[in-house]
């Protein structure tokens, strides 16, 4: 309610509303590799890798996962010396090269339960994409 000694005094309504935008980012760089994360398509065909014992082996790919496409081929990966198997039920996940932070970085190798009997580790790899390069996350299967 403002009567005349609101009108005085100043009636409190709403705040006046102030919209902040932030400057546009600038352009990219010509330097920098360019980086998409999109959907992975739906698999049409089975990738064939060789695992660490040399045993050739068909990986499908799962439906729905994304993934991430960049421009420039991922380092060799790295050679790592498992540590002792913690237990009989623990499987080694080989370390991998990543995406982060605009760069490479390598994902160490570990030890892991696998979430059912029978499961097994499709690791993740990097597949050429014409000039350019797409990341596939691991998986139990």
């Amino acid at each position: 309610m403002c009567g005349a000694l609101g009108f005085f005094a100043g009636c409190a309504s709403e705040p006046a509303s102030v919209v902040v935008s932030a400057p546009p980012p600038p352009p990219p760089s010509a330097t920098a590799p360019v980086v998409y994360t999109t959907p992975a398509p739906v698999p049409t065909t089975t990738t064939i890798y060789t695992d660490a014992a040399g045993r050739q082996v068909a990986v499908p790919s799962p439906v729905g996962a994304s993934s991430i496409v960049v421009m420039q081929a991922p380092p060799a990966a790295q050679q790592e010396v498992p540590t002792p198997r913690p237990t009989a039920n623990h499987v080694w996940v080989a370390g991998y090269w990543t995406w982060k932070s605009n760069q490479y970085q390598w994902m160490a190798g570990h030890w892991e339960v696998p979430p059912r009997a029978g499961a097994v580790f499709v690791p993740p790899r990097w597949q050429p994409e014409g000039t350019s390069w797409r990341f596939y996350e691991g998986y139990w299967d």
